[in-house]
């Protein structure tokens, strides 16, 4: 029989959610799973995916019975405090992202800091991280390294990054982290491809934690002759670096 764990009063969960389509016992440890459980609270980046994986991870009441409340790019700034309203009345308070981990490349930090300032414990849960995941099987450097979320996507802008991301990796040797929406993924690579020195090594992690997994480095000049299609529409993140 599960073992339950009850959430302390009044303090704000950082729970982190499935990278894709994955049992949730194969990607989350036991005791976020059944902390997760306890919660009747949350604050969501999207309510609909939220919903699927609560459901995924066996709620032990209906859906319809549970508050969420939307935290995402349509949240007014002076509606983000009255989030936290049920954690100051005491009950304990959930944060999902719609994927990995909350606050990290997505929503959810202005409410962690809100949470400070008004004395409330914050208690981040362990789970995956896309980045982290992709940082350690990447084989570039781990002690130092930048992330830089999404880069532009107008070709003059994305090169003139990219260029900017590459003159970092190589200038002071911290590895250079960032994503792309999916459907996009090609152009991003066949704008890295030919933007970027034959000798600098790139990082692909495609469907992190999912069966379909995918971990490859290789230099540019090695890129260029693989077929870059086969990342169309997978959620992935790419490292630029030198040789460690």
């Amino acid at each position: 029989m599960p073992v339950r764990v009850l959430p302390r009063p009044g303090a704000l969960y950082l729970i982190p959610t499935l990278l894709g389509g994955t049992d949730p016992a194969a990607a989350l440890p036991p005791r976020t799973l059944a902390l997760t459980r306890e919660l009747r609270r949350f604050v969501v980046e999207n309510a609909k995916s939220a919903r699927a994986f609560l459901k995924l991870v066996e709620m032990p009441l209906p859906l319809a019975e549970l508050d969420l409340q939307e935290l995402n790019e349509h949240t007014p700034e002076a509606a983000i405090a009255g989030l936290l309203a049920p954690a100051l009345a005491g009950e304990p308070l959930g944060l999902l992202s719609e994927a990995g981990c909350p606050a990290v490349a997505d929503p959810g930090a202005r409410l962690i800091a809100i949470a400070h300032t008004r004395g409330l414990a914050v208690v981040p849960m362990v789970g995956p991280s896309s980045i982290l995941l992709g940082l350690m099987a990447s084989g570039l450097n781990g002690q130092a390294f930048v992330f830089h979320g999404y880069l532009p996507t107008k070709p003059p802008e994305r090169i003139a990054a990219l260029r900017r991301v590459e003159e970092a990796a190589w200038k002071n040797g911290a590895t250079q982290g960032f994503i792309e929406t999916p459907y996009r993924n090609v152009a991003l690579l066949e704008a890295l491809c030919a933007t970027c020195r034959k000798e600098t090594l790139l990082c692909v992690a495609a469907d992190l934690t999912l069966d379909s997994e995918s971990v490859r480095t290789k230099t540019i000049g090695a890129w260029t002759r693989e077929s870059l299609t086969d990342y169309a529409k997978r959620p992935a993140i790419f490292f630029l670096g030198q040789p460690v």
